[in-house]
């Protein structure tokens, strides 16, 4: 039975899918849902005059985290799931290192979270953080494949 349940999101088509599979296990399993996007904030960025408009470009960042991160409680709220929400900010590290430490830090005994299914070069291009969460974390992981995706 599983107790604790985190659930990474980043307000795509994917990560909704997971996101679902997460509301339906917490409910079934009467299991805490936490919630965490991760902002990397390790992007510079050129605006119009090729000057680093970083601190721009992560308060955007941020504000975009706070709407995913507010949307994804909102619908685990509807589902009937009181979900704890965190968002974590990252200089640099990738996504799937901060995922897998959120999850030891609260001490989850499931990760839940969509994956696009990607093979071959699509994944070699675009990398899978889903896939660096199987390899470096403890913690059981379950991944929701997106049907949608064209590959």
């Amino acid at each position: 039975m599983y107790k604790r349940i985190l659930c990474p999101v980043d307000g795509s088509q994917t990560s909704n899918i997971g996101l679902q599979e997460a509301i339906r296990l917490a409910k079934n399993q009467n299991a805490q849902l936490h919630l965490i996007h991760v902002i990397d904030t390790y992007m510079p960025v050129l605006d119009m005059s090729a000057d680093f408009n970083l601190p721009y470009m992560i308060e955007m960042l941020r504000e975009n985290g706070a709407r995913v991160i507010d949307k994804a409680s909102a619908t685990a709220h509807k589902s009937g799931i009181k979900a704890d929400a965190k968002t974590i900010e990252s200089a640099g590290n990738r996504i799937s290192f901060n995922i897998v430490a959120e999850a030891e830090q609260w001490q989850a005994d499931l990760i839940v979270m969509g994956t696009h299914g990607l093979r071959g070069v699509s994944r070699l291009v675009m990398g899978s953080d889903a896939e660096n969460v199987l390899r470096t974390c403890r913690v059981p992981l379950l991944l929701v494949k997106d049907t949608h995706v064209k590959r």
